[in-house]
């Protein structure tokens, strides 16, 4: 039997057990918070701040020198439409579409081109894939604008290139294919191809190539291998690629700018103009935010697409 002084110091300790874990709770939330703040504090202010001041003024009157000013009206957005002081006018919405098409045509090609090349690498000796991949990205550390330069140099009037386009009857000989549609999508292109090999081939290192195997014993064809065997388990780089690819891409100010010489603005040249040249902020930000609003549809109609396709938890964004 335990004496009353035993029994006194068993009790203590017990009290003190059953209460370490309310204790405990306080420092586990305060850590629990010191741990997100970081990046609530990094959202709120680089994200949700930004965001809510570009909405502000997308509601706001184009006042005097373009500053906004009260009240809040849907002027931007009429004026962003095509409706003005002379009548409805398809200018701003031939912008929107011209960039939505060149979004999907861009990042259409870019998806055709990167596929081969991140699989030619992938079956590369080992100790060459390094020097593979180093060529395919150097080029995306150079300033954007020093590449957008070279491409209007390299489709210039009178450069072989065009010099070939000319005698293929594309062009007029005294013409170039700068500046065009086709050097905008080619900058396109060029500018985000590493953006998608670097993400598909992540997932090419990781293919089961048993199930090609698989579907080439069936006698499955090479689209219906590719369809089957290879696109499942190269989706999640294939979404990855297209949301670094095509989001970016919508919002280009400088390839449309310089390799479409005028001919082929872009939403964010739009947006762009407005802020400076025309000096109306309220349509320039009532257009950034039609950008992001498409940005998220984008997303969404990926989101779906990734479950449509089969995609588990890994593939859907």
């Amino acid at each position: 039997m335990p004496s009353t002084k035993q029994t006194r110091t068993m009790g203590a300790f017990a009290t003190r057990g059953s209460e370490s874990p309310k204790r405990r709770e306080p420092s586990h939330t305060g850590h629990l918070i010191a741990v997100i703040s970081p990046g609530v504090i990094w959202i709120v202010v680089f994200l949700v701040l930004p965001s809510a001041y570009l909405m502000t003024i997308a509601f706001m009157t184009n006042g005097t020198y373009g500053l906004p000013r009260m009240p809040l009206t849907l002027e931007a957005f009429k004026e962003l439409a095509g409706f003005g002081f002379l009548g409805w006018s398809p200018g701003n919405l031939y912008t929107l579409i011209r960039s939505i098409w060149q979004t999907v045509l861009s990042t259409g090609l870019v998806i055709a081109m990167a596929y081969p090349v991140a699989y030619y690498i992938t079956r590369a000796p080992a100790r060459m894939r390094p020097l593979m991949l180093l060529t395919v990205v150097v080029p995306s550390w150079t300033n954007q604008v020093i590449r957008a330069i070279g491409w209007m140099n390299i489709l210039s009037p009178g450069s072989p290139v065009s010099n070939f386009a000319a005698s293929m009857g594309l062009i007029s000989p005294q013409m170039g294919l700068f500046p065009s549609k086709f050097a905008v999508v080619v900058g396109l292109v060029y500018n985000f191809l590493p953006f998608m090999v670097l993400p598909l081939y992540a997932v090419f290192e990781k293919l089961d190539y048993a199930q090609i195997d698989a579907a080439r014993d069936l006698r499955a064809g090479p689209i219906r291998t590719f369809i089957h065997a290879v696109l499942p388990q190269t989706l999640p780089g294939l979404l990855a690629g297209t949301v670094l690819v095509s989001i970016p891409a919508f919002g280009m100010y400088v390839i449309p700018e310089l390799l479409g010489g005028g001919k082929s603005m872009m939403l964010g040249n739009l947006v762009a103009r407005q802020f400076a040249a025309a000096s109306n902020w309220p349509l320039g930000a009532a257009g950034a935010l039609i950008m992001i609003i498409a940005t998220l549809l984008g997303l969404l109609v990926l989101r779906r697409l990734g479950k449509k396709l089969g995609g588990d938890s890994q593939v859907v964004l």
